[in-house]
């Protein structure tokens, strides 16, 4: 049964490899051609339908790279296209959700002190938002502020401070935070597979057939393409969030959220202006340091639950169920004495302000809660305690790896 546990948790490790290396080649891309299309130069005798070039040098050789509007006159015989960074980017991270907020939802998704839920309701609100996210968004492009992106941008941007306060009223931060994420990543992937590619699909058979393409089709993938530039980068901050509870671990986790979002214009708006111009707005990086500050202050401001509240809450019967088993007292024990010094809501150890990862590690519920997690990083292995910190014994870890496997052969 322990097996099982150990493979689930390589599962996992195997698929966000394959996430972080696809998004890694998505956003590689998407960046490029960004700044591949704001340095487009008009240079004369282009060919006909060429709206501009730029001379590029990398790997020792030059690059010699025009681009067309539409298209040009005739189809070429050898064309590159870009989507399955995409698709298998958003594939991977569906998957991964699914591998650790869905499968774990006790543990990672629900928070009961904020919502009286059941896993498979909070599974369906899970993968509920981000299927009408984008139908909500694609409405919108697809309305009469498809003409005016500015404001499309702002409206955009409240619908994703109102998602950011709606899933930290359900989830627990670091849940909240990472969906937020895959709400964003949604909307760019269905913007590549359900508009970006289809209008290029068409103006590849118009040329084909010896049509002359429709311009209206190129100007629907660039607005897109745009929206994807300004949201990639506070993507990529709440993929990672989960990491750092200074991110999460705090009850306004949710305007963190946001400003990130306008950190990502701010910096993406100097990189574009500086590709499209030789020189970017240095304004934008006072605002983006502003910003920054005005989030690490949010995260100083810690949760209000006191050790005593903590002690006095009601055991969920998720928790029930390791709290209740053989050999938990003396586990319990041990990881008191081994990791609660970190793992505090007041760590005592050295000049450490907040639990990593703001796991808490204090009171039986605590404890029951943790348990796979303690099995695979103070169990069977050596992850925790830090040797430089605590030098626990083979006998503590053997303690927490009967208490666990009790519970495993149970079920």
């Amino acid at each position: 049964m322990y097996d099982l546990a150990v493979a689930w948790d390589w599962i996992a490790f195997s698929v966000r490899w394959l996430h972080v290396i696809t998004a890694m080649a998505w956003i590689g891309a998407s960046f490029y051609f960004i700044a591949l299309d704001l340095g487009l130069r008009k240079a004369p005798n282009m060919p006909v339908g060429a709206f501009g070039e730029e001379w590029q040098v990398h790997g020792g050789g030059f690059y010699h790279i025009q681009k067309y509007l539409v298209a040009p006159e005739n189809m070429p015989e050898h064309l590159v296209w870009h989507k399955w960074q995409s698709y298998i980017t958003w594939v991977s991270g569906a998957a991964l959700l699914m591998i650790i907020y869905w499968v774990g939802g006790e543990l990672f998704l629900l928070d009961p002190t904020k919502a009286n839920l059941s896993l498979w309701q909070g599974i369906l609100i899970s993968g509920g938002s981000l299927t009408i996210g984008w139908l909500a968004y694609d409405y919108l492009c697809k309305s009469k502020l498809g003409e005016r992106p500015t404001m499309l941008m702002l409206l955009l941007f409240v619908i994703l401070v109102a998602m950011s306060w709606g899933y930290n009223q359900i989830f627990t931060g670091r849940a909240a935070l990472l969906h937020l994420g895959a709400f964003t990543a949604t909307i760019m992937t269905a913007n590549v597979f359900f508009q970006i590619m289809p209008n290029q699909r068409i103006v590849v058979a118009d040329l084909k057939a010896g049509r002359t393409p429709d311009a209206k089709y190129g100007k629907i993938a660039k607005l897109r393409s745009t929206h994807n530039n300004y949201l990639t980068l506070p993507v990529v901050f709440l993929m990672l969030s989960n990491h750092y509870p200074l991110a999460f671990g705090t009850e306004y986790a949710w305007i963190i959220a946001s400003l990130i979002f306008l950190t990502g214009v701010t910096i993406r708006h100097y990189f574009n202006t500086m590709h499209a111009t030789g020189t970017g707005p240095h304004w934008t990086w006072a605002v983006t340091v502003l910003l920054m500050i005005l989030i690490a202050w949010l995260s100083s401001v810690r949760p209000t639950q006191s050790l005593e509240e903590a002690e006095a809450e009601p055991l969920t019967p998720y928790e029930q169920k390791f709290a209740s088993a053989a050999g938990f007292e003396e586990a319990y024990d041990t990881i008191l004495g081994n990791c609660s010094m970190c793992h505090a809501r007041e760590p005592v150890w050295g000049s450490m302000k907040w639990a990593p990862k703001g796991v808490y590690l204090e009171t039986p519920g605590d404890v029951a809660r943790q348990a796979s997690q303690i099995y695979l990083q103070a169990g069977i292995s050596h992850a925790m305690p830090p040797p430089n910190a605590v030098q626990m014994d083979e006998d503590a870890r053997a303690t927490i790896v009967s208490w666990v496997n009790g519970v495993r052969e149970t079920e």
